[in-house]
């Protein structure tokens, strides 16, 4: 039985990334709603797909009412009366619809929004979860989490495109149900703050997304910050149960004239050879589990030798941008074991669970995002496509989703802890 588009309507909303971005809302004629929001990221690989801005000295130049009027005007029209439920047709409409290679004409951001939306609208006229719908009866497995720990681009010089990386998270992996590993972001976070403010006279919010960043002098080296990631570790007895997560975000410290990346991690410029090094040097000596983007987000050679090297989950954000054909070329050479899932980096549903289940039958792991506007969404991601674990989750807006999904799955629901993980660490 089918249920129709009624209206699809766009409008301007404001982000937390302190830029507008379209929130979509689609009403079928059965009454059931689904409302989704696109943003872009801090910072923005360059192979993602293009977002349509305004320009112009309104929000200073990031206003996104021409994407709006793209949707009310263009897709609205094209879509209104098809069934909701037909994901895939809406989205190749829409890609029709727009016509270029990286949805430069209508945005990327205008897509992603309705592609959303017409997934949850779906699941309400099908009167079932979000996650049941993408999943089926399968959809079970709940994420190992993370929550951010100690972030901030500005330590050493040269980050300007990094949208405050290097960070890096703490990865509750050692509980037995997602609950346990949410309570234990909470205690990791409590158990930073005193050291960071003993050690560094700096506080730390209890807010799950308050990230300190380490202004310029206080560290020589990023070492430093994992020495007290490590302490926070051993104070509360979690060796072996919570693990470090390191987003390096390379690509945006290279310089393309020196082939260097100047300010990573310390002050001056470092090779490819010198990062794999000191790479080694961390996972050799502290609990790191996951890095993502370790080197440039052109190098899927270097990355084939890190992921070879390092034994643990290597993730590919910039480098694959959640584009499948990006990520056939990375599985062809070895480069990562593992990709982030960031539907607004393709533009559409269907796209970005192509990549996953591309992902899937290549033995990759799969660890989904919130950072482009998807909201607690990204929780009925994760447990729709069984990704075992995700970025942040742990005391967010997520965490409250993921709670409710733990129930409502009871006996039935599962946590796979450290085999979520694509690690031999």
């Amino acid at each position: 039985m089918t249920d129709k588009i009624r209206t699809v309507f766009a409008r301007e909303v404001i982000s937390a990334r302190g830029h507008p971005g379209v929130e979509t809302t689609i009403v079928t004629e059965k009454g059931a709603s689904g409302t989704a929001v696109a943003t872009a990221g801090t910072s923005v690989g360059k192979h993602e797909t293009a977002f349509v801005y305004d320009g112009g000295p309104r929000w200073g130049g990031l206003g996104v009412k021409t994407a709006v009027n793209n949707v009310n005007s263009i897709i609205a029209p094209a879509i209104r009366g098809w069934d909701v439920t037909s994901q895939s047709v809406i989205d190749q409409e829409m890609i029709r619809l727009d016509g270029t290679p990286n949805k430069s004409r209508l945005g990327g951001n205008a897509l992603a929004s309705v592609s959303a939306a017409a997934l949850k609208a779906a699941a309400n006229s099908l009167g079932v979860p979000l996650y049941q719908h993408i999943g089926g009866a399968d959809a079970r497995i709940l994420p190992v989490p993370n929550v951010v720990a100690i972030g901030g681009s500005e330590r050493y010089g040269g980050g300007e495109r990094s949208g405050g990386k290097p960070n890096y998270a703490f990865l509750p992996y050692g509980f037995d149900s997602y609950s346990d590993a949410s309570y234990a972001c909470w205690e990791i976070r409590r158990e930073l703050k005193k050291i960071v403010r003993k050690k560094y006279d700096l506080d730390i919010g209890m807010s799950y997304n308050e990230m300190p960043n380490i202004p310029s002098g206080k560290v020589e080296h990023d070492r430093e910050l994992w020495d007290v990631m490590t302490e926070a570790i051993e104070e509360l007895g979690y060796s072996k149960k919570i693990a470090i997560q390191m987003d390096a975000g390379a690509g945006t410290y290279y310089s393309e004239k020196t082939h260097t990346f100047i300010g990573l991690f310390s002050k001056g410029e470092k090779t490819k050879a010198d990062l794999i090094e000191l790479y080694e040097h961390a996972v050799a000596v502290y609990p790191f589990l996951v890095i993502e983007d370790p080197l440039d987000e052109e190098d899927y050679e270097g990355h084939a030798i890190l992921t070879k090297a390092l034994g643990i989950e290597v993730v590919g954000d910039d480098l694959f941008t959640t584009n499948a054909e990006r990520l056939r070329r990375g599985i062809e050479a070895g480069a990562c074991n593992a990709i982030k899932l960031k539907v607004n980096q393709i533009g559409t549903i269907t796209e970005a669970f192509n990549a996953v289940q591309l992902a899937y039958s290549k033995n990759y792991g799969v660890m989904p995002c919130s950072s482009r506007g998807e909201g607690s969404d990204i929780a009925d991601y994760a447990v729709g496509l069984n990704t075992g674990h995700m970025d942040d989750g742990g005391m967010d807006e997520t965490a409250n989703r993921l709670l409710k999904i733990e129930l409502e799955l009871g006996s039935r629901a599962a946590f796979l802890g450290k085999a979520a993980l694509k690690t031999k660490k």
